[in-house]
């Protein structure tokens, strides 16, 4: 028996000299650890654990107040808050400080709804710059099925931030798509010419009323201010043939514009040479009725003097008719009597008696002795003959 208690004392003494520390000396050394991290004392008397179960306390208060600050938050006047509890909607904050309690049981969005944001259909702005086109959104087929490159600025701002956030999944790509279909549409119910000249406008205000409607249709939130063509043209491949188109246009243009003019220059002048011809035949009229009536009224005169003395009235009338006649002629006629050696150039005489007085008296002046000279050499001629 006692050899039997001798090996268990000495197997308990192994066993003593391998197991780990006692329980209570590991908590106790856990307790001083957490006093020392609090700022108690590693002490294990009593009064010291109620030092650090107060010091703990105060913690917890000052680190739930730090926790209950954080719900405050502010909103600008150009913000509108929105509140979400656990992830649903909750209410909604304009400007001004708020509280909400903080997360994770509620959080808060703050939107701009102020602020003025802009799309791009059929371009891309990079850097402040004009970038390239976007072919797959600005190609499009015209009511006479022609292809233009249309590319657009829209701009707009969020109206409704609770609608903004929930009610459409990407609202300013649904914008986008919404935009695009529309001005296919627009574009599509009319003509290449009215698109690129004159519709500008017009193409853009439909875009901005059709757009409108479709995104409050779909209760987006967003609210269009602004749609502009920044440009409206053929497709490159097409340019060449469009801008002769163009130039031909303009060659019309021009030619019809040259034919105006010359219609406003040449029609007043027709219509004046008509109203002078039309105020000559009337004179021309009035001359020869006038003509004609006094040469009935001579011819009636005449013949009642005729039938009082036809034979006096014959001599007479053959007279006038001889004088009439022999006046334009440069005849000469003398009778048998006379003499041939006294002949005088009396048709040169008659010929100088009828030359204009309204010549110049230089030109008189030298004239006159070379016609004398050319009579007296005649009439010595004739005398010396």
């Amino acid at each position: 028996m006692s050899n039997n208690k001798n090996g268990a004392q000495m197997a308990w003494n192994d066993n003593n000299n391998q197991t780990p520390p006692e329980l209570d000396e590991v908590i106790k050394d856990f307790k001083n650890k957490f006093n020392s991290t609090f700022g108690g004392k590693s002490s294990g008397n009593s009064g010291a654990s109620k030092a650090a179960k107060g010091s703990f306390k105060y913690i917890f208060i000052l680190a739930f107040i730090v926790w209950l600050a954080t719900g405050i938050y502010i909103v600008d006047p150009a913000e509108r808050g929105v509140v979400l509890r656990f992830g649903a909607f909750q209410t909604s904050a304009t400007q001004g400080p708020h509280w909400h309690i903080p997360y994770p049981i509620e959080s808060v969005y703050k939107i701009n709804v102020e602020q003025i944001r802009s799309a791009e259909i059929g371009f891309r702005n990079v850097q402040n710059s004009y970038g390239g086109g976007v072919s797959s959104e600005s190609l499009m087929l015209t009511k006479d099925e022609n292809m233009v490159d249309v590319k657009l600025a829209v701009q707009y701002k969020v109206a409704d931030a609770q609608a903004f956030l929930f009610n459409v999944f990407q609202p300013e790509l649904t914008l986008s798509h919404v935009v695009q279909s529309v001005i296919r549409q627009v574009v599509g119910d009319n003509t290449m010419d009215y698109v690129l000249t004159t519709g500008r406008e017009q193409v853009a205000q439909e875009v901005k009323v059709a757009s409108q409607a479709l995104l409050n249709e779909y209760n987006t939130g967003l609210m269009i201010t602004a749609v502009t063509m920044q440009d409206a043209q053929p497709p490159v491949q097409l340019k060449a043939a469009f801008d002769d188109v163009v130039k031909a246009r303009e060659d019309e243009q021009r030619y019809i514009n040259e034919a105006r003019a010359y219609a406003n220059d040449i029609v007043p002048k027709a219509r004046g040479a008509s109203q002078r011809l039309l105020a000559e035949a009337e004179a021309y009229k009035s001359e020869v009725v006038s003509k004609s009536e006094g040469e009935a009224y001579r011819f009636n005169q005449i013949l009642t003097e005729y039938t009082k003395a036809p034979e006096v009235t014959r001599e007479r009338l053959y007279r006038e008719t001889l004088e009439e006649v022999l006046s334009t002629t440069n005849k000469v006629i003398v009778d048998s009597s006379s003499n041939s050696m006294m002949y005088l150039p009396i048709d040169q005489l008659i010929n100088s008696s009828k030359t204009p007085k309204s010549s110049s008296s230089t030109n008189s002046f030298q004239q006159t002795p070379s016609g004398s000279s050319n009579n007296q050499g005649v009439l010595r001629s004739r005398e010396n003959r």
